[in-house]
């Protein structure tokens, strides 16, 4: 390996996003953006690094063993480069719009950093869009998020999308009731994580019956939901159940068509939220489009906001650059030198691309080809190469 290569490698996780994909995946960036705009959701833009006792603390508490650190060398602080950006705007919605009217609607866009990447994850830097409704507790705000989700995916030309309804506090509302060791209590989650019927059912009792109902509560909504009415529940855990039903319900009275299954029992990726969420998919596309979910908005501590709800969605614009097929050949010519600066204006105006020559090119068409345009401009008109 010599050394122009060795300059050239990345760390693991890391890598340069070159034409056309970096310009594409702004371009998405800005429509998912408009999208999210038009239903009211004003864009904020946070630092990329913050102090760790800010970024790592409330909803970003979660992060702190995902997230590089490193010292200010003006405040001598510790401070963190951000591995997801919903604590940074649950951040500014309690503190700097502490003061604004509820529901309180954001958007952003940026680039993350995490300290590892995952088996179905492992780029560790990506970009993220999404937006956040915080301040309204409704059933009807979980079901905004995700509809207005499927509505901004749509819109670039996916299709064949599901949502997968999540509860993530279900199941920890059945535990919470149980006497269980700590070998247990982790046996049995990673039993539920696998989906294991079997492993649920070595628990004696009516905990082994919820657990596996729960189980049995997953797949294609209508069936699931049924299934899930069915089950005998405590309270708490059948609040979690109802909720889930009633999301799932107002979900699909506003779009019938749409693709859903419920997972009861998944938390795996929603260490932070507190109820209804969820996870978007698209046929034939690794991994998955964005999540998001029903979190809680701790109390500012300088007074600016009372503890509230929130609930959001996140997307990552590495999956959906992988999920849509490429844009539009773009409208490219080439000038040769000499071409009036008017003509070269006219043509920008009217969408072109228009790449001059620095100098003369001897064979102007060959130029063209190797510069990737698909026309050379003549003073005749336009002729394609």
């Amino acid at each position: 390996m010599n050394d122009l290569t060795n300059k050239a490698l990345l760390p693991a996780g890391l890598q340069d996003l070159l034409p056309p994909d970096a310009a594409r995946e702004a371009e998405l960036g800005a429509r998912l953006l408009a999208c999210f705009h038009s239903h009211g959701y004003e864009r904020v833009k946070p630092p990329f690094i913050e102090f760790e006792d800010s970024l790592l603390s409330g909803t970003g508490a979660g992060l702190a063993e995902s997230s590089f650190r490193l010292m200010d060398p003006v405040s001598r602080r510790m401070m963190a480069l951000r591995s997801d950006m919903t604590p940074q705007v649950a951040r500014i919605a309690r503190t700097r719009l502490g003061r604004s009217p509820r529901p309180l609607r954001l958007s952003y866009g940026g680039d993350i950093l995490r300290v590892e990447g995952s088996e179905l994850r492992p780029e560790r830097q990506f970009a993220q869009v999404g937006f956040e409704l915080i301040g309204a507790a409704s059933p009807h705000a979980d079901a905004e998020v995700v509809l207005l989700a499927v509505e901004a995916l749509s819109e670039l030309g996916l299709e064949n999308l599901t949502v997968d309804l999540n509860a993530p506090t279900l199941v920890t509302a059945i535990l919470g009731g149980l006497d269980l060791d700590g070998e247990t209590h982790t046996a049995l989650r990673a039993a539920l994580d696998r989906k294991d019927v079997t492993g649920v059912a070595s628990l004696d009792g009516d905990a082994a019956a919820q657990l596996n109902g729960l189980l049995g509560a997953t797949g294609v909504a209508g069936p699931a939901l049924a299934a899930l009415a069915k089950l005998d529940l405590p309270e708490t855990a059948r609040t979690a159940a109802d909720s889930l039903r009633e999301v799932a319900g107002l979900i699909l009275e506003a779009s019938p068509d749409l693709s859903m299954t419920i997972d009861p029992v998944e938390r795996r990726g929603f260490e932070y939220q507190t109820g209804v969420s969820f996870t978007l998919f698209a046929a034939g596309v690794r991994g998955e489009l964005g999540r998001g979910g029903r979190y809680p908005l701790a109390a500012n501590s300088a007074g600016g906001t009372q503890s509230e709800d929130a609930a959001g969605c996140t997307l990552y614009m590495d999956s959906l650059l992988r999920a849509l097929p490429a844009g539009e050949a773009e409208k490219r010519v080439f000038l040769p030198h000499g071409t009036a600066a008017g003509a070269a204006r006219e043509l920008r105006a009217e969408g072109w691309i228009a790449v001059a020559a620095l100098g003369p090119s001897g064979d102007d068409t060959q130029e063209a080809r190797r510069l990737g345009c698909s026309h050379l401009y003549l003073k005749s008109g336009l002729t394609a190469v």
